[in-house]
């Protein structure tokens, strides 16, 4: 188990579970949309897919919902990478 991880560095198809989502200064719009959306500690996340160009966006599963974030909106969020059995 990894702590500390961003979620834009999370490998292809692997779970993790959120830590926290950081806020670029004051008022972050971005980071209070993605807990609004779910991204709040203990929430369990996986990486589906990256995009074609840089790998970007990333296509984020948390729950039962798939979410298309830039690269930028998931290094906001700090998670435990789950470890593999």
């Amino acid at each position: 188990m990894r702590i500390g991880v961003l979620l834009s560095e999370l490998a292809m198809g692997a779970s993790a579970t959120v830590i926290e989502v950081t806020d670029n200064g004051t008022n972050d719009v971005i980071a209070r949309r993605l807990r609004d959306l779910g991204f709040v500690a203990g929430e369990p996340v996986r990486l589906v897919a990256r995009g074609p160009l840089g790998a970007d966006p990333l296509l984020v599963q948390i729950g039962y919902t798939r979410f298309a974030l830039r690269r930028a909106e998931a290094a906001r969020v700090t998670i435990t990478v789950d470890s593999t059995p």
